[in-house]
């Protein structure tokens, strides 16, 4: 397997795509095929678990509906935002699993929004910032922390794996420069 440090955006994007979530059916529906693989058939009211991609597809079809902790909202993104602010430079609060991803797909669900409806783009501008300040944040925190020789496991711990991966390769450029800085003159 990759080590965390080569893997990118896009692998954890499409690790989360994959991954499981649970869904309401709107309807009745008998089984789906998709790309051979069989889905359903959905009874109305009834939850179903099923990959990211898929359930997407079957939401645009008005088929099944996203149980609310699935997904990110503005409320969720004040909350995630006020304890990353509380928070001092030494501590990183825990995120909720798959909180990048859910956040790109939410931006992006409020962009589109406002681009059909004008009245919402201020919707749309407010969580950008908020999440852009969540980021930037977490960046300053984990900048910090990649700087120390011997970072502890409480502080790593807390991170997504995501963050870990930028951890990581902070860790180890700051790491191999400070060692450089510190051989002076010696000839290798």
């Amino acid at each position: 397997m990759q080590s965390k440090t080569n893997i990118h955006l896009k692998d954890f994007d499409f690790m989360f795509e994959n991954s499981m979530v649970k869904v309401i059916a709107n309807r009745n529906s008998p089984e789906i095929i998709i790309a051979e693989l069989k889905i359903g058939p959905f009874e109305e009211g009834n939850e179903y678990e099923l990959r990211f991609w898929i359930a997407q597809e079957l939401e645009k079809a008005r088929i099944v509906r996203f149980r609310q902790e699935e997904l990110l909202d503005m409320q969720q993104l004040h909350k995630i935002h006020w304890k990353e602010r509380v928070q001092g430079i030494s501590r990183m609060s825990t995120l909720p699993e798959n909180f990048y991803p859910k956040l790109r797909r939410y931006l992006n669900r409020l962009r589109e929004n406002a681009l059909k409806n004008p009245d919402k783009m201020q919707e749309y501008m407010k969580a950008n910032q908020l999440a852009r300040d969540i980021i930037n944040n977490r960046v300053k925190k984990i900048v910090s922390l990649a700087s120390i020789p011997t970072p502890t496991n409480q502080f790593i711990k807390n991170l997504t794996a995501e963050e870990l991966a930028l951890f990581e390769q902070l860790h180890q450029i700051i790491s191999s420069w400070r060692d450089k800085i510190l051989e002076g003159g010696k000839k290798g």
